[in-house]
């Protein structure tokens, strides 16, 4: 059954100052893990966007090859994301191990490879009866993005008042900022207009995907695009070691799928039916 939860967006302007704060609601339901752990899922509902950057991020020098384009509208069927990124609570009571480096059942889980992700959600599928994987690069920017289209969901900068990434490096005309120099726990910064938490920075987060050169040829349905002869793996969101060019909606990464750090870590996505 689903159930529906409170919280405030707020958008700022290029120096990082709050010029808007709106109250929005979400839809959500509560898988029970064990132990006393629990694992929202959030809905996100089905719709269309402009997948990677325009021209004008390039203005700030922040834009890459390999994001750039060519823009294209993707279309994404509704699915259910985690609220949060995979805690070290959560990952501890399905895998029965917690291989994180900043050590805080309350932090997301990292130092995980994208095989161990993948393993995660095939033992979280088998103990639940539901089919929880990572998600799509295209379902993870759409659900990041949550109707904007600025270079973050809370505008045209962001601040260390609002995520947890390198703040030595300011972006637009926002002021330099913290540099924690290690994760935090998920959910204290405001979330963006689908209810999702820490989408920019605190950990980079795993995605289906191989790597590609450009968006050549790359599906329009919203499904991972695989390329059997890749082993590298798409990443996305920056981490609290990223300077804030690295957290935008449209930057995109990718290691090898048995590269496990404390910079990285991912959340899940499940698709009723």
């Amino acid at each position: 059954m689903l159930k529906s939860f409170a919280f405030e967006t707020v958008t700022v302007d290029a120096s990082g100052s709050i010029t808007n704060r709106r109250n929005q609601e979400a839809q959500y339901f509560t898988q029970d893990l064990g132990n006393d752990v629990t694992l929202d899922m959030v809905q996100i509902p089905e719709g269309t966007f402009t997948m990677g950057s325009p021209a004008e991020e390039e203005k700030e020098e922040e834009r890459r090859d390999y994001e750039n384009g060519p823009q294209h509208q993707v279309t994404v069927p509704g699915f259910f994301m985690g609220k949060y990124e995979v805690t070290q609570a959560q990952y501890q009571v399905i895998m029965g191990k917690n291989p994180s480096y900043f050590q805080d059942k309350k932090r997301p889980v990292d130092n995980v490879s994208w095989h161990d992700a993948t393993e995660f959600c095939n033992q979280l599928s088998q103990k639940t009866g539901r089919t929880y994987r990572l998600p799509s690069e295209a379902e993870w920017e759409y659900a990041c993005r949550a109707g904007t289209t600025t270079p973050f969901y809370f505008g045209e900068t962001i601040t260390t008042e609002l995520a947890n990434y390198d703040g030595k490096y300011p972006y637009a005309s926002a002021p330099e900022g913290k540099d924690r120099k290690e994760t935090t726990d998920v959910g204290i910064f405001p979330p963006n207009a689908f209810g999702l938490y820490d989408m920019h920075g605190n950990l980079w987060e795993w995605c289906q995907d191989t790597s590609h050169k450009n968006y050549q040829g790359a599906p329009i349905d919203g499904s991972a695009w695989i390329s059997n002869d890749n082993r590298n793996r798409i990443m996305r969101g920056g981490s609290w070691s990223s300077p804030p060019e690295v957290c935008r909606s449209a930057i995109r990464s990718h290691v090898g799928s048995g590269t496990a750090f404390g910079h990285l870590g991912f959340r899940v996505c499940m698709v009723l039916g």
